[in-house]
């Protein structure tokens, strides 16, 4: 009898000791598991020049906002702003700019961020055909130079909205990286 004792507790030992062992690795786990959750949230953020706007953009527009998380120029050297210049229930329009009471200005202005729902009335896609992320096909129109100049421009739809970005002076690589990084959640 007591021989069988011991054998009984060497095995809710060895049970004791195992379940710890899997304790210790599922919490390790949970915790890996937490800090990926974590990082993948914060991948989805968009750029933080949208963190001011983005409520009221919210709050105005039923079109899904996409929002790029890259935009050129936004190293810290220069403030970058991003002001509503637009938004409805079909539609949304932000400039980004240089100072924060830019209204479009040449000298201030970097460039838009817009989308609007797709109707009958919304012209077809124009431009050169380019890849962008999840397969979707964006359309680069590039900027004209004459007293000033224009945005070259970034255009492709997305569940029946038309997203644009544009950039002053923008070139096709920078455009590509800022339309992919709102693709991309």
């Amino acid at each position: 009898m007591i021989l069988s004792f011991r054998n009984i507790s060497a095995v809710c030992g060895v049970f004791l000791l195992v379940s710890v062992s899997s304790f210790h690795n599922s919490a390790i786990a949970n915790i890996n598991n937490q800090s990926q959750l974590i990082a993948q949230q914060s991948k989805t953020q968009p750029h933080p020049v949208f963190k001011s706007i983005l409520p009221k953009l919210k709050q105005k527009t039923q079109i899904k906002i996409l929002l790029p998380k890259f935009i050129p120029e936004s190293d810290g050297e220069n403030p970058i702003y991003a002001n509503i210049e637009t938004a409805t229930q079909k539609n949304y329009e932000i400039l980004l700019a240089f100072s924060p009471d830019c209204y479009g200005a040449s000298a201030c202005r970097l460039g838009v961020v817009t989308a609007e729902a797709v109707t009958r009335k919304t012209p077809g896609l124009t431009g050169k055909r380019v890849s962008l992320a999840k397969g979707f096909t964006g359309y680069f129109v590039d900027f004209t130079c004459g007293a000033g100049c224009s945005d070259a421009t970034l255009t492709w739809r997305q569940q029946g909205v038309q997203y644009v970005i544009g950039l002053k002076a923008g070139d096709r690589t920078s455009l590509i990286k800022m339309a992919n990084s709102a693709i991309n959640p």
